[in-house]
């Protein structure tokens, strides 16, 4: 194992672990305010900001609120860790949510990624560069879409066959809603409190579904 290197700011390196060193680590971090990613013998560990946390936060009520709204199954995972030791792949989501899937892990207290699905919708946000290629992870263990938040844009990615992930207009499981006026309401953090800004946006989603979503 190489000593810990720095990488943009909140974000640590650790290279040449293995999967046994990787676990270990996870256990003794447990819930702790850091989150780990490994690919293959590189972990990185990266300590999350307030600015980081709100962002999360806030695009995870607006999906909840989609969801409720649109009366859509939704078993919310959180910042749950997904780990496949064949893969030697594991990573913690900023949000996580399983909605096609949720029938299939309802009564689940512990998912495994060996029998059970992985999440139907992740969201990463990147305010910092990561140092390891946390798509590709996703990729590997099948996450078939992943909303990235960069801290201006809201962009939509798709699994394909390829294999690997290509941006989308819309998302698979909310087709009618324009990424356009989720990012819309996304600006208006700062200009309101948190409590009035997911209200304004679920009163949105209710004219767009009176309306037909015209």
């Amino acid at each position: 194992m190489s000593i810990a290197q720095p990488v943009q700011g909140q974000r640590f390196l650790l290279r040449n672990l293995d999967w046994s060193q990787y676990r270990t680590i996870a256990d003794a971090v447990g819930a702790s305010h850091v989150r780990l990613a490994y690919d293959r013998g590189n972990l990185e560990m990266m300590t999350l900001s307030h600015d980081h946390e709100r962002w999360s936060k806030l695009i995870g009520q607006f999906i909840e609120v989609i969801t409720d709204e649109l009366d859509i199954p939704r078993q919310s995972g959180g910042s749950t860790t997904f780990n496949r030791e064949d893969l030697e792949r594991g990573l913690e989501p900023d949000q996580c949510y399983y909605l096609a899937n949720e029938p299939l892990v309802r009564d689940k207290t512990d998912i495994d990624l060996n029998v059970d699905p992985p999440p139907d919708l992740a969201v990463e946000v990147e305010i910092s560069r990561s140092a390891v290629n946390r798509m590709g992870i996703y990729a590997a263990i099948g996450v078939p879409e992943v909303w990235r938040f960069d801290g201006e844009e809201l962009r939509v990615f798709q699994l394909t066959d390829a294999p690997g992930y290509a941006q989308a207009d819309r998302s698979r499981h909310f087709p009618m809603l324009p990424l356009a006026e989720v990012q819309r309401f996304l600006r208006q953090r700062g200009q309101t409190d948190e409590t009035t800004l997911v209200r304004s946006f679920r009163n949105w989603v209710r004219e767009q579904q009176a309306r037909g979503w015209k």
